[in-house]
């Protein structure tokens, strides 16, 4: 069963998530606090952390930060800060979603179910497994990338791109399957969220992020990876 990790201090809809995950077949927790949450977090290693903002204790950022310390876990925030700042400020710290209240629930179940699967196993052929680059090393099946000898922390929805990317290997992805694929939803308004990431990509990956060589944007199409020398 697939555990989620509700921080949210809203009984109210804190009682309608729980009713509406568990009549979906997932296993629930709640947290009315940040340090609940992080307790909880540690206590029972949910597969999926559903995020306020505005907790009565500290900043959701702060949370956000606190659990990449130690867990790759999918992070998807849920708010009523629409600022763009607001969203890219908790991207930054390491959500992989961020959803606007007031919201679709059934939406909300299809990213949960999309997070879900981006941390699930991918079948591979045996002879694409490694990636090598003059730069950094992606390994497919152990979900890990190397740089300079050292492993390198990405998020669930870093690697997740970084996977689609580096298994189709000189090939445009457009940013609609990229946004499908990724977030489980096909939405221009989310094109912000794919330069995000792909920046931070390129800051942990590429020799010169300013002049990447491996992670290329075609500009108004999607982006490409490409492995000069191979």
């Amino acid at each position: 069963m697939t555990r989620v990790l509700v921080v949210e201090d809203d009984p109210r809809l804190v009682r309608a998530l729980v009713i509406t995950m568990q009549a979906r077949h997932f296993g629930v927790d709640a947290a009315p606090d940040g340090a609940t949450a992080l307790r909880l977090a540690a206590a029972r290693q949910p597969d999926v952390v559903v995020l306020d903002l505005g907790l009565p204790d500290m900043d959701g950022v702060d949370v956000i930060r606190a659990l990449r310390g130690w867990t790759r876990v999918p992070i998807m925030v849920l708010s009523a800060r629409s600022a763009s700042e607001e969203k890219i400020a908790a991207l930054d710290a390491g959500a992989d979603d961020y959803v606007t209240k007031p919201f679709s629930m059934d939406e909300l179940l299809a990213r949960l179910r999309a997070a879900v699967r981006r941390t699930g196993p991918v079948a591979l052929a045996p002879d694409s497994v490694v990636v090598e680059t003059a730069h950094f090393t992606v390994d497919l099946v152990a979900k890990k990338a190397v740089r300079d000898g050292r492993d390198v922390r990405l998020t669930p929805t870093e690697w997740h791109l970084l996977e689609i990317l580096v298994s189709n290997p000189g090939r445009l992805i457009s940013q609609k399957q990229l946004l499908s694929e990724v977030w489980g939803v096909s939405q221009s308004n989310k094109a912000n969220y794919l330069r995000v990431y792909m920046a931070q990509l390129r800051r942990k990956l590429e020799a010169d992020p300013s002049r990447p060589r491996h992670l290329i944007t075609e500009p108004g199409m999607g982006y490409r990876f490409e492995n000069p020398g191979n």
